[in-house]
């Protein structure tokens, strides 16, 4: 008997990672960067005041900004997303990290300003293909506009692997 396809048959909110934190867009990118190092992410939603979803900010926001000294999202290449990878920096690193952030630049300059989002009874099949098409690493599980969880690529592939 052949098996069923996980992509197919589970949806996003069975392998969604629920109580996503977020960052609120007025943060100034220095507590952006130490919140993400602290918590050992590699990116975070971005909401408003009111907590509507505004986009997503990653630690590569932060090292394209600190290294151009601008953050213009126009300058993004069709590989901008591939550069997003979920590895660990050395202490060295990370104390190098926060010496070249600008304190005056907020999270709402650097963040993408675009959410990529399923929601809870999308299939698989069908998350895979947004992230492929957005050459994205993590989509944001919502319903009615309140988020509800978060599936990153390695999400996909346990799910495959299992």
């Amino acid at each position: 008997m052949a098996q069923d396809n996980p992509l197919q048959t589970v949806t996003a909110e069975q392998i969604m990672t629920p109580g996503v934190m977020t960052i609120p867009c007025d943060w100034s990118v220095e507590r952006l960067a130490r919140f993400l190092t602290d918590k050992s992410i590699s990116g975070a939603p971005v909401v408003d005041q009111s907590g509507r979803l505004m986009g997503v900010v990653t630690l590569s926001d932060i090292v394209r900004h600190a290294g151009s000294g601008t953050a213009d999202i126009n300058r993004r290449d069709d590989h901008f997303y591939q550069t997003m990878t979920d590895t660990n920096l050395s202490d060295e690193d990370l104390s190098a990290f926060h010496e070249a952030i600008d304190q005056a630049v907020l999270v709402d300059d650097i963040m993408t300003p675009m959410v990529f989002e399923v929601s809870p009874k999308t299939p698989l099949l069908n998350v895979a293909e947004a992230m492929v098409r957005g050459r994205i690493h993590r989509v944001l599980v919502t319903e009615h506009h309140q988020l509800k969880g978060i599936i990153s690529a390695l999400d996909l592939l346990k799910v495959m692997t299992d």
